[in-house]
């Protein structure tokens, strides 16, 4: 738990509080916590789970409602432990995995991961999925180098991402010092 305190410690800083972008896809945000996640997570899993105000509904007034608490239980539920994350054994990569999945999506953000391991000779198959080779591999890597090649593959995921919607534009300074923090 220590190491997942500190991911999400570090995750609640990036994301903030409640914002409702209109260039954000995923609609209003709370402590990176989007509406669009409510409402995919509410279809599967009921929506007595996610209707936060308790009004019958899974809307913009559940996000402006949601906790950090709420906030840490739905990382540690459908982040951290989904995707195992307490394997990764040093707490920088564990933690900046973690926050590239939160803010990019997993299988993006294990994919870039994968590519990271590259730069300290690990070849791992970039599929998008953690599983027992990629955690030895990730595990295997130099921290320090494997982390370094990680902060350059965000920052040309968020390049190449604002190269193809340019209405992200306005999200590139604060994507690059997360990318490099």
């Amino acid at each position: 738990m220590t190491i997942f305190n500190h991911a999400v410690g570090v995750v609640l800083k990036h994301e903030g509080g409640y914002i409702n972008h209109r260039s954000d896809p995923g609609g209003a945000t709370n402590y990176g916590i989007s509406l669009r996640f409510l409402h995919a997570r509410g279809e599967l899993d009921g929506i007595e789970e996610f209707d936060i105000d308790g009004d019958g509904d899974i809307d913009a007034d559940d996000i402006k409602a949601l906790s950090v608490q709420d906030a840490r239980g739905i990382y540690f539920r459908y982040w951290w432990s989904k995707y195992n994350y307490h394997l990764l054994l040093d707490m920088d990569i564990a933690t900046k995995i973690f926050d590239m999945s939160v803010n990019m999506g997993s299988r993006q953000s294990h994919k870039l991961a994968q590519r990271a391991a590259r730069a300290d000779g690990r070849l791992l198959k970039d599929d998008g999925l953690l599983g027992p080779k990629s955690f030895k591999g990730l595990n295997g890597c130099n921290p320090d180098i494997l982390l370094g090649a990680l902060r350059v593959q965000c920052e040309c995921f968020y390049k190449s991402l604002i190269n193809n919607k340019p209405e992200f534009k306005v999200f590139e300074a604060g994507w690059l010092v997360r990318a490099y923090s």
